[in-house]
């Protein structure tokens, strides 16, 4: 159930959703019992409260007769969506490469070595090595494309979660 209301503070108009004990004007913030606040439309369709609102908005502004030959709320949403360009159109048009943007994406995510994630490959290397110290774990990630930064910084983390252990300079995956 939807209901158009009114604030009998500032007149705004706003659609409420459902039955509840009390609602607030999203414009001037006054509080009311909500059976006490005027219902100028109740209705099961949003987008016919919808409609109903912006017409009356219209009416306000002495723009009724305007808004009466415009299509639906509903159908000019569905026109603004098809209107324009698309995000990759814009950027192609712009002079940029998507192609080569998802690319460096895909890598910055997975890093360049065998489609794991920057994180899973830090993991891997303290799987495969023996109490490795933090060096090995960077070189074993740096030869999978993840930069050193990122493992050193990976390796601080998975310590403070709790999910890896330091002692005396060595690694230990919990």
């Amino acid at each position: 159930m939807y209901a158009v209301v009114g604030c009998s503070e500032c007149s705004a108009l706003w659609i409420v959703e459902g039955e509840q004990a009390t609602s607030q004007c999203p414009r001037c913030g006054s509080r009311r019992q909500h059976d006490k606040r005027r219902r100028f439309v109740e209705t099961d369709d949003e987008a016919h409260a919808r409609e109903v609102r912006a017409s009356m908005l219209a009416n306000r502004q002495g723009h009724g007769d305007a808004f009466a030959d415009l299509d639906s709320v509903a159908e000019m949403e569905r026109r603004v969506e098809d209107a324009g360009v698309d995000d990759e159109t814009y950027l192609e048009r712009s002079g940029v490469d998507t192609d080569s943007v998802a690319a460096a994406g895909d890598r910055a995510e997975t890093g360049a070595g065998g489609g794991q994630s920057r994180k899973e490959t830090v993991l891997a290397a303290l799987r495969s090595l023996d109490a490795p110290s933090e060096d090995e774990v960077v070189a074993y990630a740096r030869e999978r494309d993840v930069p050193p930064d990122y493992t050193r910084t990976a390796l601080r983390k998975l310590v403070r979660a709790g999910e890896v252990t330091e002692s005396r300079g060595r690694y230990r995956l919990l």
